[in-house]
């Protein structure tokens, strides 16, 4: 029989942060034990999922509310997220303006299908949580990277972004805060990139996961500041709510004059077609919301100690350096012997792996250019697990 070939869209696509993990399961399958750093999973270590939210779950599951959900989402959740949006983040949506995805990613996708045909360009952050540019890709359109600047916090280059503004351009993306850098952009920075978008009449596409995790300095979302410029908003329950297995998450629309309404009904077509997410999880999501928020607190004091440990430890290694991130929890180190003992940084990622069995996530998997030099490190782990990898790696690099 004669080979059946696949098509080109899914022969290119990628996503790092996972892809690595197949080098880290034959080492594993040898009998070596890996400490994975290399995915934000605050459930793989030492949280839990709020004990009122699981209970929704069993509760609704046992109550018999297995059916199939409204494509958008349960109608008292898209009402739950109106009211946390306006409640946490001074956004005011209505729950007609929201949309119910499998997670953050199912968003992205959903929304890259409905903005790119062939050959249309999007701005991304450079670096970028890669779904955006396999995701843009595989519509045919072309993720175009602008410059965030890493001797600043890793904060958006405006002139960048101005430069690479085309008529091929659909949308300008920010991830605030950041992944993979953990950047916390200044209010100025996010409201001098909703100028521009208005400028060009194009929208903003913000994705907002990370908004409540925060460590010196408070979240503003985009929204809250774009008056008149239409946002794509996307968030969800992973991190915040501790419920990365759930898979739940949100798009939703602020266009005070409709500009978006024609990309909504077309996302909203997208929803029908998969037809719903999980619905009993849609109801623990409503109990999330609006059910005891004491957890994230806790979250706070637990990451804000690992994250003042994983920079201070890491900027004391030869040939390391690291910006302090602001917000997620995800370390972005530059190592300043690639390109001279390491080929480059996928390369020194691997080698690392071999020779500790700790894997992280090379830098260029987020972008060739300005993600290069570096590898991304979450610091979710008690600082035991984080001196025992650091120690490892300062070995390493020693050599």
């Amino acid at each position: 029989m004669t080979k059946i070939t696949p098509t080109k869209r899914t022969t290119i696509i990628e996503y790092a942060i996972r892809d690595l993990v197949v080098y880290a399961k034959k080492l594993e399958n040898a009998g070596k034990k890996i400490l994975y750093l290399n995915i934000g999973d605050p459930l793989k270590f030492d949280f839990d999922t709020p004990q009122h939210i699981k209970k929704a779950l069993i509760e609704a599951i046992q109550h018999g509310i297995n059916w199939y959900s409204p494509s958008e989402g349960l109608p008292e959740l898209r009402q739950a997220i109106s009211e946390k949006e306006k409640n946490i983040n001074g956004v005011n949506i209505s729950p007609e303006n929201v949309v119910v995805t499998t997670g953050v990613s199912e968003a992205i996708q959903m929304v890259m299908g409905a903005l790119l045909n062939p050959n249309d360009e999007i701005l991304v952050p450079g670096p970028t949580y890669p779904p955006y540019s396999s995701y843009a890709k595989f519509f045919d359109g072309r993720p175009i990277p602008y410059r965030t600047i890493e001797e600043e916090g890793w904060q958006p280059d405006i002139d960048d972004i101005e430069k690479k503004i085309n008529n091929k351009t659909r949308a300008i993306v920010l991830i605030n805060p950041n992944n993979p850098c953990g950047a916390l952009y200044k209010e100025k920075t996010v409201k001098q990139i909703i100028n521009l978008a208005g400028q060009h009449d194009l929208p903003v596409i913000s994705d907002e996961i990370y908004d409540r995790i925060t460590y010196d300095k408070g979240f503003i979302s985009a929204s809250r500041l774009a008056r008149d410029v239409p946002v794509i908003g996307l968030n969800g329950f992973s991190k915040v709510y501790l419920m990365t297995g759930w898979r739940l998450g949100y798009v939703y629309f602020h266009h005070p004059n409709g500009e978006l309404n024609e990309i909504k009904d077309c996302i909203q077509k997208e929803a029908r077609v998969r037809l719903c997410t999980n619905t009993p999880v849609q109801k623990a999501a409503v109990a999330a919301l609006n059910g005891p928020q004491d957890h994230v607190r806790k979250i706070i004091e637990k990451l804000k100690e690992r994250r003042d440990y994983a920079w201070k430890r890491l900027n004391k290694m030869d040939g390391i350096s690291c910006t302090k991130p602001e917000g997620a929890f995800y370390l972005f180190p530059k190592v300043h012997e690639i390109g001279v003992r390491w080929k480059n940084d996928k390369e020194f990622v691997l080698e690392l792996l071999k020779k500790t069995n700790v894997l992280f996530v090379h830098g260029s998997g987020f972008d060739p250019i300005y993600g290069a030099g570096h590898f991304r490190s979450v610091f979710l782990p008690p600082i035991e697990i984080l001196e025992k990898a650091f120690d490892m790696v300062e070995n390493f690099i020693k050599g």
